[in-house]
Parts: structure tokens; sequence; C-alpha cells
């Protein structure tokens, strides 16, 4: 049987946050591995550490304890320098509030992180203009979040993560300010890249949509790993399980 490899490892992973003299524990002793073109949703309650950890997959935050390895680097291990290396070609992200900045175009938006990855002008207006396309908004390219609806600045955001074409998507609550329509229409997009681009997609969300294109579901509570569900278990169960964790 052929070992696919592991594009993310967590290991032991703890994380502390002071509160005046309160030390509150988020996350207490995580373990996963993440196979490289994986489609994984990571859900539990609000406060359970989900975002918490996918911030430390992300490289936004280090761990109290513990280790992150991206394509086995320990990320913790890397200098400021390092980091935003590896966050700029290896990972593109994905965030709730879309986060895209009001007075630049969408090609503008998209091609940001080509320019700190010293793409050249030229290749990186190319490149934007192919990633609309991808993203289904042909023509939309002199068009500023204010003139698009959320949806498309859903997808603007989508695009942008892809700019350095990074084996990792990380997808904070991507359809959390989205319509129904629109939110699976972005649940789609994504599994599409996985899909055919082998873009490991990795998504903290409260969204149960997502069941229905993840391979594994990791389910976090109260900062431990409470299961790890597989696609096939998934199919079987999918409605009693939102209704069970919900």
């Amino acid at each position: 049987m052929i070992d696919k490899k592991k594009i993310v490892r967590v290991s032991e992973v703890t994380k502390d946050f002071e509160l005046g003299k309160i030390v509150v524990s988020v996350l207490k002793g995580i373990d996963l591995e993440i196979e490289t073109g994986k489609y994984i949703s990571i859900m539990g309650p609000s406060g359970s550490g989900k975002s918490t950890l996918f911030n430390m997959i992300g490289g936004l935050d280090k761990p109290t304890s513990g280790k992150v390895f991206i394509d086995e680097v320990d990320i913790a291990q890397l200098d400021a320098y390092e980091l935003a290396w590896l966050r700029c070609r290896k990972i593109g992200y994905i965030f709730q509030t879309f986060n895209l900045i009001p007075v630049m175009t969408a090609l503008e938006n998209i091609t940001i992180p080509m320019t700190f990855a010293g793409v050249s002008n030229d290749q990186a207006m190319q490149r934007g203009m192919e990633l609309l396309d991808l993203v289904g908004l042909t023509g939309r390219h002199t068009h500023r979040p204010s003139e698009l609806s959320g949806g498309q600045q859903q997808r603007v955001a989508v695009a942008r993560a892809l700019a350095n074409s990074p084996a990792i998507i990380l997808a904070d609550e991507p359809t959390g300010n989205l319509d129904l329509t629109t939110g699976e229409d972005i649940i789609r997009l994504l599994k599409e890249l996985s899909l055919e681009r082998g873009v490991t997609v990795i998504s903290a969300t409260h969204d149960y949509k997502m069941l229905n294109v993840s391979d594994q579901v990791v389910w976090i509570r109260d900062g431990r790993i409470d299961k790890i569900q597989e696609r096939s278990e998934l199919d079987i169960r999918t409605g009693g399980l939102a209704a069970a964790h919900s």
C-alpha cells in the first residue's frame, strides 16, 4: 500500500492565552495528520479551539508547546523572513470577511501576493486575469470590492489565495457571510480546486454543507480532537451527523 504524503503534521500542540492573571488553555494536546490533496473541514462549536488550530497550521500563531510541520518543515523554527516566505508561497488564505483592499480593483487585489513573491508585473497581470476567469469573474477585473456582491468578493478572495499556486488553501469560515446559494457555489469551487489541482483545502467552519464535499471532518471539542470521520462515514450519516453535533 502506498504511503500518501502528509503535507501537514500537528504533534502534541497546546496553546495557552493569558487573560490578566488567568491562563486559558485553548488547545490541549492536538495530534493531526493531513494528506496532500485532501479537502478537510475542521468543525466544532464556538470556543472549541478550531480557529486557534487553524491559525497554528497557517503559521499565523505559534503553539505554546508541540510542533507544526508543513511539508516536514517545523514552522516554529523558522525566522520571520522564512515564515513569511513559506506563507507567501505555500499557503493561500481565504477569510470570512474577504479582507480585500477597498481602493484596489479585483485584479489588483489578486496580484498583491505575486508582487510580494517577486513576480514581474506583466506575469502577475496575466495570471490574475486567468484566475479571474477560473473563478467565474471574467470582465470584472476593474471592479472594486464595493462594486461586487459578497459572493463575487469571495471569488476574488479565492483567486487571490491561488495567486502563487499554493499547496494549501486555508479557508476560515469561507461561507460565513454568504447566502445559502452563494455559499454552495464557493464550496463547489473549492472542491473543484482540490480535485483538479491537487490543492489541500483546510476549512475551519460551522457550515454543515461542507460535509458534502469533505474527504475528512475533524471535530474539535474543548481544545481536543473529539473524532475524525472519513468520507465513507459522512456519506452514510450526513443528515444525522449534523443533528448530532449541532
